[in-house]
């Protein structure tokens, strides 16, 4: 996945110009005879040790030297130990560990010419002309100068004896590939830095243990958050938790915002709620540049409002702990996606960052990204806010505009009348943040001035008329929910429709947001199909998908998946610990996903698993001995544990059973077997905040989607809505947020196994082989190809949500 927590661009990017595209395999791009080197530098972020792991692997699988350098930039100036060569065996069992392995350092001498020319000394030395970077601007931005200056340096190195004259010629170019490790994700032209994910778990799971005792005590708790400059952790915190109120650096609060806050906690108050969180980014500030300290938002509650308040400093709980799903996936891509960049660069190509676009890999110019940063700031110190905001890019710009949407009710004499009534419902299996989506769609709607209407029990309880008017303050509290509190069903339609038109009548309901798996899609073509009998069908209808399967044809991720995921992964932690300190060991896992392989294989790529077995990649008994016979290779060496993933129905014959059985019998002697079929808590807990931000602004725009339907399709009094348009998706489609008409993709569905016909997470299953040590054939073509780096442009179609 990845996405992100948050899936778009922070920045808008500009391809260049490319040659035509072709399918090329990295096989062409041989590493032999080059020298790559890994550091982290500045502060450390959960995620660095799987970054370092993958480029590590993928730099040795082509063929090139790969070195650690120890402890950031102080190493590369002090040399010596370290130094050293890296092998396969050097970064096993490092993917799950937080922080850094190889250690991170500020280094003051690096920042002086000498400190450099001993660092060039020292690389040359090594023979090592590449190097892979991964911290923060700071570290970039020391990297890029270093490279700049290499060839001077090695000049003088010459003049000064310290190495041979044609160590010049041979060593003539020095290569950047960067890697933003930074938890604040204060990095412009990137999704998401390695290691933010992890912070925000952090961060809610902190929130969600203090929400239990403030409930209890009728308390107001602050919350102080990482984030000298940027306020990403303390925005999307509070979306993920609904706070009552959150201050960032980036938009100081308008003077008088003092009676504003407690205005708002009182009328929380009021409405029964028995406790008010505040998160406070420590760089917060007002308006005048004065910072606003939790301790002072504490006595500000206290004296005008006299409620017992207590504040909560996270700190570097932030930083700790183990990294999420998405930052091992991130990290992974990104460090395989690094020696690619590195095998294809020349003298001439700017050193470059590599990050995800949605799901894409890009590429960007590292000094652009490092320019914009520093645009953001400047913005800030000259009291632009607006632009500041802006700068950060269209994905920071809209968590601010949904939070401010769904954390501040308007005055009910502010809200437009629209008189339409619109429904939401669950339908499918249960998923980790459809309650998030619930929330965001029922206050949304009454902010655009609808009626919201909450249906239980999916189509179920439609029929049987189980449909109540929903408020604001009902929704209080759902983000952090699991499950489904409106409750949901498989039960489709198509047999009660008689029943349901019936009740659409009634409730004279004008639009329908169903949020759900394959079920909601299947049940959006059957309403379709009943427009031509029934009038009430004839609406805007739209779907947004939530599933752990992840299965839904027209959208790359679906709300639910990533909760699923750090199950998984979480599980195969603890799991393969257990048989840390005795023998050799080999794990079979059964995850879920019907015949959607999904959670098998992003899951084995982020658990480090030897094998994922799916539906969509068919094997043989002859793919399970070759796997076998690798995994006994491996054992035979420093490895002591293997981990193999089944998805419940990759096979009707080779089954979790079969496949235990197979490896316990051929691996005697060398390894013993154990099996674990994780069931339905890949479906329960609390949803990730990726799930709660992505729940959220989906459903936000969804809803955004219906208002613009239901007024284009008023005539005469009525609601008429029967074009193609009016039925549709939405879903998340490589870089955008799209509204798919659900006829069109039939064609693009299997629906006899319940699965897309194409799925993107496919690419990813090669990059699991290679770091598990198989021979095989990656495609490239899609690999990140270079893009500029522009000031965001607002869009018409990015009025609603760039997520």
């Amino acid at each position: 996945m990845v996405q992100a927590p948050d899936t778009g661009l922070a920045q808008e990017t500009v391809k260049m110009a490319q040659p035509d595209s072709k399918k090329i395999f990295f096989e062409n791009l041989s590493g032999a005879g080059k020298a790559i080197a890994v550091l982290t530098s500045g502060g450390d972020a959960q995620g660095m040790n799987a970054a370092v792991r993958a480029v590590v692997r993928m730099g040795l699988y082509v063929g090139a030297k790969v070195y650690f350098i120890h402890e950031g930039y102080q190493g590369m100036v002090d040399g010596g130990e370290n130094i050293k060569e890296a092998t396969w065996e050097s970064v096993s069992s490092m993917l799950q560990v937080g922080g850094t392995v190889i250690g991170s350092a500020r280094c003051k001498e690096f920042r002086s010419h000498e400190g450099r020319l001993k660092a060039a000394h020292n690389l040359v030395q090594h023979g090592i002309t590449n190097l892979c970077v991964i911290g923060g601007d700071g570290s970039l931005t020391g990297a890029n100068l270093f490279r700049e200056e290499w060839s001077g340096l090695l000049t003088e190195l010459v003049e000064q004896g310290s190495i041979e004259a044609d160590a010049v010629q041979k060593y003539s170019a020095l290569h950047i590939v960067g890697m933003v490790g930074s938890i604040d994700n204060d990095f412009c032209g990137t999704d998401m830095t390695i290691g933010t994910d992890s912070a925000l778990h952090r961060i809610i799971e902190v929130v969600d243990a203090i929400m239990t005792t403030a409930q209890s005590h009728q308390r107001t708790f602050v919350l102080e958050v990482m984030g000298r400059h940027c306020g990403y952790l303390a925005l999307v915190s509070a979306l993920a938790c609904g706070a009552d109120w959150v201050l960032i650096p980036e938009m100081p609060p308008e003077d008088g915002w003092e009676d504003k806050m407690c205005q708002k906690l009182s009328a929380t108050r009021s409405r029964g709620t028995r406790l008010n969180i505040i998160i406070v980014a420590e760089g917060a500030l007002d308006r005048h540049g004065k910072p606003i300290t939790s301790s002072f938002v504490k006595d500000l509650v206290v004296k005008c409002l006299g409620f017992d308040t207590r504040v909560t400093i996270l700190g570097h709980v932030q930083r700790g702990g183990t990294p999420s799903a998405f930052d091992r996936i991130l990290a992974s891509r990104m460090g395989v996606e690094a020696v690619l960049a590195l095998l294809e660069t020349t003298a001439n190509t700017p050193a470059c960052v590599v990050s995800l676009c949605g799901n894409q890999s890009v590429r960007l110019p590292l000094m652009e990204c490092v320019q914009m940063t520093q645009e953001v700031q400047k913005a800030m110190d000259e009291k632009r806010f607006e632009e500041a905001v802006k700068l950060r890019g269209r994905s920071f710009e809209n968590n601010l505009k949904t939070y401010k949407l769904l954390a501040h009710r308007k005055p009910e004499s502010e809200l437009p009348t629209s008189n339409f009534n619109v429904a939401v419902l669950n339908v499918g299996a249960p998923a980790a943040g459809m309650n998030a989506a619930v929330r965001s769609a029922v206050r949304v709607g009454i902010s655009e001035g609808h009626k919201m209407f909450a249906v239980s029990d999916g189509f179920e309880g439609f029929y049987k008329g189980q449909i109540k008017e929903i408020k604001w303050a009902d929704v209080g509290g759902w983000t952090g929910q699991g499950g489904s509190l409106l409750g949901t069903k498989r039960t489709l339609p198509a047999k009660y429709v008689d029943k349901i038109a019936e009740q659409m009548r009634e409730n004279n309901i004008n639009a329908l947001l169903i949020i759900g798996g394959f079920e909601a899609f299947l049940s959006l073509l059957e309403l379709l199909t009943a427009r031509g009998k029934y009038d009430e069908f004839c609406v805007p209808m739209v779907m947004v998908p939530a599933t752990v399967s992840n299965n839904v044809p027209g959208s790359d991720l679906s709300i639910g998946a990533d909760t699923a995921l750090n199950a998984i992964t979480t599980t195969c932690d603890r799991i393969k610990q257990s048989a840390s300190g005795t023998k050799r060991r080999v794990f079979i896992i059964e995850t879920m996903g019907g015949y959607c392989g999904y959670l098998a294989s992003v899951g084995g790529l982020a658990a480090g698993a030897d094998a994922a077995y799916i539906y969509e990649e068919p094997f043989d008994i002859r793919d399970l001995q070759a796997n076998v016979e690798h995994l006994t290779e491996k054992m035979k060496t420093s490895i002591q544990r293997g981990l193999v993933l089944r998805n419940e129905n990759c096979s009707e014959n080779y089954t979790t059973d079969f496949i235990y059985q197979l490896y316990s019998e051929e691996g005697r002697g060398v390894f013993d077997s154990r099996k674990n079929v994780l069931g339905h808590m890949q479906q329960g807990g609390a949803p990730s905040p990726f799930d709660r931000n992505f729940g959220t602004k989906i459903s936000a725009k969804a809803m955004q989607w219906i208002t613009k339907k239901l007024v284009e399709s008023f005539r005469k009094g009525r609601v008429f809505a029967n074009t193609e348009d009016t039925c549709c998706l939405l879903g998340m489609r490589r870089r955008a947020l799209v509204f798919q008409p659900v006829v069109q993709l039939k064609g693009d569905t299997d629906f006899v196994h319940r699965i897309p016909k194409e799925q993107w997470w496919l690419k990813l299953r090669p990059l699991m082989k290679i770091l598990a040590k198989y021979k095989t054939s990656y495609d490239v073509s899609d690999s990140g190809q270079l893009e500029h780096v522009v000031r965001n442009r607002p869009r018409e179609s990015d009025a609603s949500v760039a997520m």
